[in-house]
């Protein structure tokens, strides 16, 4: 990006970090919730069935293999999601964005469990992520995880979450294990790493991170691992007459933030 797209993007993020339309509104939440359930009745079906586990293996068959082609060359395989209503029309978000993505990476040389293992390992989570600054094991009952992550996102601006997640883990095989993760709370920073420190209202600040939800599939297969992670996020919309220039890279930053989370799974686990 340019210096001067860089100059423009920073000031529309100035402008509209404060704005009245970053509150959440409660027909966003709905069209969220609406928006998760569908996906949710979607995966289920794909982890309770017998034609497959993984998202990639309920792909067409030339797609499937270029997946399996990319992430066995070590590569990170993403591609963009969309669930649609029952009636097939995509499902409106007023005054919000909703950003649907899938990752898959391959761990080679590793057996599932070292991954559960590693991956479960909460307090550490802070070594080797780079968006998060702390991390915490709140409570464990069973497969049942209630954990805390402190955020930061970087780009053009930094942004500072305090946030707090379920994550519930699900055994289907010895060599198959899928995770569903989501959000509980989530509190902007305001003067972040200051003696003034203090979390903006709950719904009520820049926007730019209202919801997460993260749905893990993880299968041994010869030879490693394969890690696949779809997620969705939702954010405040776009002032109207700036969707031209600023779309593309509001929606960039949730697809580098799955790549990068990815990418420091397989590296933190080989290493």
């Amino acid at each position: 990006m340019s210096s001067r797209w860089v100059l423009i993007v920073a000031l529309f993020f100035i402008v509209t970090a404060d704005a009245e339309a970053a509150k959440l509104q409660p027909q966003t939440l709905r069209a969220w919730d609406a928006y998760a359930q569908l996906t949710e009745q979607r995966i289920a079906s794909e982890l309770n069935s017998s034609a497959g586990f993984l998202r990639i293996e309920f792909m067409p068959l030339p797609e499937a293999a270029r997946t399996m082609q990319t992430i066995k060359g070590g590569r990170v395989a993403i591609q963009k999601m969309t669930t649609r209503a029952a009636n097939g029309k995509e499902i409106d978000v007023p005054d919000g964005m909703m950003h649907h993505w899938l990752g898959a990476i391959f761990i080679p040389n590793i057996k599932l469990q070292t991954v559960i293992q590693w991956v479960q390992n909460y307090d550490q989570h802070q070594r080797y992520f780079k968006e998060v600054e702390q991390s915490k094991l709140v409570s464990r009952d069973g497969d049942t995880f209630k954990i805390f992550l402190r955020f930061v996102r970087k780009k053009v601006v930094t942004v500072h979450y305090n946030t707090h997640h379920t994550v519930v883990y699900r055994t289907h095989a010895d060599d198959r294990v899928s995770s569903r993760s989501f959000t509980t709370r989530i509190a902007e920073l305001e003067d972040p790493g200051t003696s003034s420190e203090k979390e903006k209202p709950i719904g009520d600040d820049s926007g730019f991170f209202w919801r997460l939800n993260s749905y893990w599939r993880l299968k041994e297969i010869d030879g490693g691992v394969v890690v696949e992670c779809e997620s969705i996020s939702l954010s405040r919309s776009i002032p109207f007459g700036f969707g031209w220039l600023i779309k593309g890279f509001i929606e960039s930053v949730p697809r580098e933030s799955l790549e990068s989370t990815l990418v420091s799974t397989r590296d933190g686990i080989k290493r």
